[in-house]
């Protein structure tokens, strides 16, 4: 049983869906990011997705393309996303990166499963990868012991979601909405209706990411999904603060507010 398996069936017996937050390595500093990524777990995020920086990212909304741009241009590399997991699984969470495909075929498949696994991450979620082209990152997953989590969205036709589920590994990553990343001030109504499908076809949790930023809407993704993800609402925080602490403090308070929504009782 994996680090997220555990998680998950420790959410399924406290009756609740687990939160999952993300944060780009190297926001504003590799340090700082560190340190509101620990705001975040004391807070009650379950799962942390580490970002790592790209210079192309097809999926990313504004708001994590700001953050993502600020890391690159203060130096963050790949080794600098490994310390920030490193620092991450240290305090006892699972610990996955989000990244694009490109930078992992760049370092070679297996090298970066390898150090990814040493770091002590539990898994890698690759928007931009699919099953079908996924053969290598299979095999490397599998030998350092890394979950696969791969994306569909409501497009996903019933034998693509069949197939991606079959290929996961960890959970299921529903996008509830079509396009990029950001807050939104509804939920997505297509997203009950995916995760009822992907419940057809597979035993393993599903998350439900992409506008989640209240406690209201993590409620009510709670409500049918395993995993509630949020990532731009949480980036904000520190995007908008005058300085650290008062983004780590509004950091705190939204992490806070979502784990409330978690609890289905």
């Amino acid at each position: 049983m994996s680090q997220i398996d555990e998680l998950f069936a420790r959410a399924r017996a406290e009756d609740r869906a687990a939160l999952v937050g993300y944060l780009p390595a190297g926001f504003p500093s590799v340090e700082a990011s560190i340190r509101a990524i620990a705001t975040m777990v004391e807070n009650g995020v379950d799962l942390v997705e580490v970002g790592l920086p790209y210079s192309d990212p097809v999926m990313d909304g504004p708001t994590i393309q700001a953050a993502a741009e600020a890391a690159l241009a203060a130096g963050t590399r790949v080794d600098d996303v490994f310390e920030v997991v490193r620092a991450t699984a240290d305090l006892g969470v699972p610990t996955v990166v989000m990244t694009y495909w490109n930078p992992v075929e760049r370092r070679g498949v297996d090298t970066f499963a390898a150090d990814l696994a040493a770091a002590g991450g539990a898994g890698l979620i690759t928007p931009d990868l699919i099953p079908d082209e996924g053969v290598e990152w299979d095999r490397a997953s599998r030998a350092h012991g890394l979950d696969r989590i791969y994306l569909v969205a409501p497009s996903s036709t019933d034998e693509r979601l069949a197939l991606t589920a079959e290929a996961a590994s960890g959970f299921v990553y529903a996008t509830a909405v079509m396009g990029v990343t950001g807050q939104r001030e509804q939920t997505s109504s297509l997203a009950p209706e995916l995760v009822a499908r992907l419940r057809k076809v597979t035993d393993q949790p599903v998350g439900v990411g992409l506008g989640v930023s209240n406690q209201e809407q993590a409620r009510e993704v709670a409500a049918f999904a395993d995993a509630v993800i949020v990532g731009s609402a949480l980036v904000r925080c520190l995007l908008d603060a005058p300085d650290e602490q008062t983004g780590l403090d509004a950091l705190a308070a939204l992490s806070r507010d979502l784990r409330a929504g978690m609890e289905r009782a």
